[in-house]
């Protein structure tokens, strides 16, 4: 296996082992902490301590029957939709703009979809906190679908957009052709063929949204408080272990999610 080439250019798998060796290691590097806390979400001690002196669900049980962190479960999750619907409408709408258009003007606007993921978060969440300050949306609920769509657009737009690459613009123009508006001939034509695309787009965005904590800790409050931020003050007021059953529980739908939209993305590139 070793000796097989790895690339058109002959390039073998031997050659490449240290590359395969260094990718391992920094993958060991980045996933290894966020594992260790699933086995700190089973210790019975009210302590996070390593590896645990004993086994037990209590801090599953503490997450489930606590009133408060389930109100905060849900405000995240209704979010987290909330956000996936309203950005992956706009970002599909803007991919395709920008995949239609010959205008350099749309052209550059593409790198304005992207300055969220360009602007450190603490910056936007202090104008965003500003801005809501003067509007009244402050630990409200479309305050944090709105901020957290701002998020998630990014990922929508390049997800989309890269759906659109592959996608053969001449079959809505045939549409268009034969007496269907734009609107319809995207609906029924390029629509259900990037579909894949938008589905994982639209995965990501309630990733996004779910995970998202640094803008919560400035808007989110009272009875909208997201459950990042309650486990931000649970995790500054105390080192509760409930937050290491939380943790997990997250780890594990967010694996999930990014699975489902990478095996949908690769499927999708195999059928075409």
């Amino acid at each position: 296996m070793l000796r097989s080439p790895a690339t058109d250019t002959q390039i073998t798998h031997g050659r490449r082992l240290w590359l395969y060796v260094l990718v391992g290691l920094i993958v060991v590097f980045l996933v290894v902490p966020s594992l260790l806390v699933i086995p700190l979400s089973f210790s019975n001690s009210r302590l996070l301590a390593f590896p645990p002196p004993g086994w037990s669900l209590r801090w599953y049980e503490a997450f489930f029957c606590s009133l408060e962190w389930r109100s905060a479960t849900v405000t995240s999750f209704t979010a987290a939709f909330l956000t996936m619907i309203l950005a992956t409408a706009i970002g599909t709408l803007a991919a395709y703009s920008l995949r239609v258009s010959e205008s350099r003007i749309f052209q550059a606007a593409f790198i304005v979809f992207l300055l969220p993921m360009m602007i450190p978060a603490i910056l936007i969440a202090i104008g965003v906190f500003l801005l809501y300050a003067q509007m009244g949306l402050n630990n409200t609920l479309l305050g944090i679908v709105l901020a957290h769509t701002v998020m998630a657009i990014p990922f929508v737009v390049i997800t989309v957009a890269a759906g659109l690459r592959s996608y053969d613009m001449n079959q809505e123009m045939v549409a268009r052709s034969l007496g269907a508006s734009r609107p319809w001939a995207f609906l029924t034509i390029t629509l259900p063929q990037i579909k894949i695309s938008m589905i994982s787009a639209a995965l990501l965005a309630f990733i996004t949204s779910l995970d998202e904590v640094v803008i919560a800790l400035f808007i989110a409050g009272g009875d909208n408080m997201t459950l990042t931020k309650r486990m931000f003050n649970a995790l500054r007021d105390e080192i509760d272990p409930t937050i290491a059953a939380i943790s997990s529980i997250l780890l594990l739908l967010s694996a999930i999610l990014l699975a489902t939209s990478q095996f949908m993305q690769k499927g999708s590139g195999r059928g075409r």
